[in-house]
């Protein structure tokens, strides 16, 4: 049974490693007049302890823990739209961002149908997909208030 908890978290891992270098990559890109510079600096700071929970747990199950990205996956392309077109608009920025959001609640919520998976690796997945809702209203809502 470990193995599952092992692949499950495993593969969101690389879901949470391709948003949290999205979120920082934003991060880097953005002055210090951007309004939501330090709303998105809060969520690279919660994917990278979401990260570590995830890496920790695997190794705690005796796994070898995840630590790259799925860089072909389609939240890596959401978050490469999202950095290329961050400064010249950010309505279409905050359309990237929820598309990465919901790609990554999926994820979660997908592994949490397998009732193979213990309860450790339940609250985990449970955590990275109310994590991902939450990124995925505040960016909903961000981008109502751009005009």
């Amino acid at each position: 049974m470990q193995n599952q908890n092992i692949d499950a978290l495993n593969d969101v891992t690389k879901t949470l490693i391709d948003s949290y270098k999205g979120y920082d990559k934003v991060c880097e890109i953005a002055d210090d007049s951007f309004a939501l510079r330090g709303k998105f600096q809060s969520l690279a700071a919660e994917r990278s302890d979401l990260i570590k929970a995830f890496q920790d747990q695997v190794k705690a199950y005796g796994g070898e823990p995840e630590t790259s990205g799925g860089s072909g996956g389609s939240l890596h392309r959401a978050w490469a739209d999202f950095t290329s077109m961050f400064q010249n608009d950010q309505k279409a920025a905050l359309e990237a961002v929820e598309d990465g959001e919901e790609h990554l609640a999926k994820s979660a919520r997908s592994k949490l149908e397998n009732d193979g998976l213990d309860m450790a690796a339940r609250e985990l997945l449970q955590r990275a997909e109310a994590s991902a809702c939450y990124g995925e209203a505040f960016a909903d809502r961000a981008e109502d208030g751009v005009h």
